[in-house]
C-alpha cells in the first residue's frame, strides 16, 4: 500500500551535493542545508518536526539519532547507492521510504573498475611519470620493466550485484575466465560461484571487490584472503573502503604478497596511509562515477524520487 503523499514541502538537506541539484531542490521545495546551523543537534532538537523529507548522499547519509530528531519524516533521497552511512532500519522501523540511485551509475564504476585493472597491470601512471621525468629517452628502448597482460587473465568478482554483473560484462570482452564470490548463488548468474571468498582469492590473477559496505561486510578483504591472492594477484576496490583492511593490505605490499592494487576508495577519506604511495598502487580519489553524464542522471533521480514520493507516495528506486 502507498502511502499518502505528504503536504508540506520542507526539506532538510544533509552535507553538500551537486551545485545543481542543490538549484534544483531549492526550486522545487523549502531547504534548510543542516550544515549552515552552528549547533545542528540544538536546531534538529527545536525545528526538526518542520521537515518531512531528507536530500543527503552516501557520503554523508543520515544516522538513527538524526532520523530520531525527525518525528514528521515520511521520505529520504539519498544521491548514491552506498547505504552504510543510511540508517535503514531504524527509517524502516517509522515506515520512512528511502530512495537511492540504482542502475545509473553501473556503466561508470564498471568502467573504472577495469581503469584501475588495467592501470595496475600495466603500470601506466608509473610509465607515464617514466616518460615525464625523461627517464626514456635516458635510459633508452625497452629500459620499462614489463607489465601483465589482462587478456585471458583470471578475473574473480567479490559481490555480483548490479555493477557486479557489469563488470563481468565488460571482462568478456577481454577473454578472461570469471568467477564470483557472494554470500549465495546469483539466480541466472552467467558465471561459476565460488562459496569461498579464499578459493576465489588464490584462483585469481584479478580480485575485483564491488561488494556493499556496513558492518557486514567491514574488513572482507583480509591478511588471509591477500595471502591467498598471492605475489602474482592484484586487488581492485571499488566498493568501500572498510571493506578491505587497509593496514594488512599495506602490510601485503611492503611483503609483496601481492602484485599491486588499484583504489578507489579508503577507509578514512580523503585521508590515506602513506605506505600505499607506491608505484605498484593506482590511487583514485572516489571518483568511479564522477563523470558529467552519470553524475546529473544520479542527480535527477534524487529530485525524481522526492517527486514521486510527494505527487503519489512511491519513489521510482526505493530501497526496500
Amino acid at each position: 500500500m502507498n502511502t499518502p503523499p505528504p503536504t508540506s514541502r520542507n526539506i532538510l538537506q544533509i552535507g553538500r551535493l551537486l551545485p545543481s541539484l542543490e538549484e534544483a531542490l531549492r526550486q522545487c521545495y523549502t531547504v534548510c542545508f543542516l550544515d549552515d546551523e552552528p549547533d545542528p543537534t540544538a536546531f534538529l532538537s527545536d525545528q526538526g518536526g518542520r521537515f518531512v523529507g531528507v536530500a543527503t548522499s552516501s557520503l554523508f547519509g543520515i544516522s538513527a539519532e538524526e532520523i530520531d530528531a525527525l518525528p514528521e519524516l515520511k521520505v529520504i533521497s539519498c544521491f548514491g547507492v552506498g547505504l552504510d552511512k543510511i540508517a535503514v532500519a531504524a527509517a524502516h522501523a517509522r515506515g520512512i521510504a528511502i530512495g537511492y540511485t540504482p542502475d545509473i551509475l553501473n556503466d561508470c564504476v564498471a568502467d573504472t573498475a577495469f581503469a584501475l585493472l588495467l592501470d595496475v597491470a600495466r603500470a601506466t601512471p608509473e610509465a607515464d611519470r617514466y616518460v615525464r621525468a625523461g627517464l626514456w629517452a635516458e635510459r633508452g628502448a625497452n629500459s620499462f620493466h614489463l607489465g601483465r597482460k589482462v587478456s585471458g587473465a583470471r578475473l574473480g568478482i567479490v559481490g555480483l550485484g548490479r555493477i557486479g554483473r557489469t563488470v563481468a560484462r565488460r571482462a568478456i570482452g577481454f577473454e578472461m575466465d570469471i568467477r564470483y564470490h557472494a554470500r549465495h548463488p546469483v539466480a541466472d548468474a552467467a558465471w561459476p560461484h565460488e562459496p569461498s571468498l579464499i578459493e576465489l582469492a588464490r584462483w585469481a590473477d584479478f580480485l575485483v571487490v564491488i561488494t556493499a559496505g556496513g558492518p557486514g561486510t567491514r574488513h572482507l578483504i583480509n591478511a588471509d584472503v591477500l595471502e591467498a591472492l598471492g605475489p602474482q594477484g592484484f586487488l581492485i576496490n571499488v566498493a568501500r573502503g572498510s571493506v578491505v583492511d587497509e593496514q594488512a593490505l599495506v602490510h601485503a605490499l611492503a611483503e609483496k604478497r601481492i602484485a599491486g592494487a588499484g583504489l578507489d576508495v579508503f577507509e578514512n577519506e580523503p585521508q590515506i596511509p602513506n605506505a600505499l604511495l607506491r608505484d605498484n598502487v593506482v590511487l583514485l580519489p572516489h571518483i568511479a562515477s564522477a563523470t558529467e553524464e552519470t553524475r546529473q542522471a544520479m542527480a535527477q533521480r534524487v529530485v525524481d524520487n522526492l517527486e514521486c514520493f510527494f505527487a503519489e507516495g512511491r519513489m521510482i528506486s526505493t530501497v526496500l
